[in-house]
């Protein structure tokens, strides 16, 4: 028996979509001792060097006990490096580390690969307009929580 896909409440089909997309990536990761969640902040990290935790739970889409899990998992790792700010002592800026540095290098493609077994069973146009329609959601319901800023891999 299949489903209509119209029938199928919007939040399951993204968040089962999501989960398996995540699994994927996972997969793909674990040879590195990586996770998704710890991909994407050591990703942002990495893309925009001393950021503070704020930002990077910003740019993650994660709360912000979340992200210290993270910050510290990937501290230990030695992936990335803690320093004092300058303004304000109690924040502190984070950095990647050079072995952070090269597992990002190492693990872009694999993300890459993610994003082109997507790519693998629809259009480029309908990539285009999935991308699109997933922004303006994004940006849409962020407004509704409060929340003005896109959320980046």
């Amino acid at each position: 028996m299949s489903i209509e896909p119209r029938m199928l409440p919007i939040g399951f089909a993204m968040g089962v979509t999501h989960r398996k997309l995540t699994a994927l990536f996972q997969q793909r990761l674990s040879a590195h001792g990586i996770t998704p969640e710890q991909w994407s902040a050591l990703n942002q990290i990495d893309r925009a060097q001393g950021l503070i935790q704020r930002e990077i739970a910003e740019r993650t889409g994660k709360d912000k006990p979340t992200t210290t899990r993270i910050l510290d998992i990937l501290e230990k790792k030695g992936l990335i490096y803690k320093k004092a700010g300058n303004r304000d002592r109690r924040s502190f800026l984070v950095y990647s580390t050079e072995l952070g540095q090269a597992i990002i290098r190492e693990t872009t493609p694999i993300e890459d690969s993610v994003t082109a077994e997507v790519k693998a069973c629809i259009s480029e146009e309908e990539y285009d307009i999935m991308m699109e329609l997933l922004l303006r959601i994004q940006l849409h319901i962020g407004r509704k929580l409060g929340h003005t800023e896109l959320v980046e891999d």
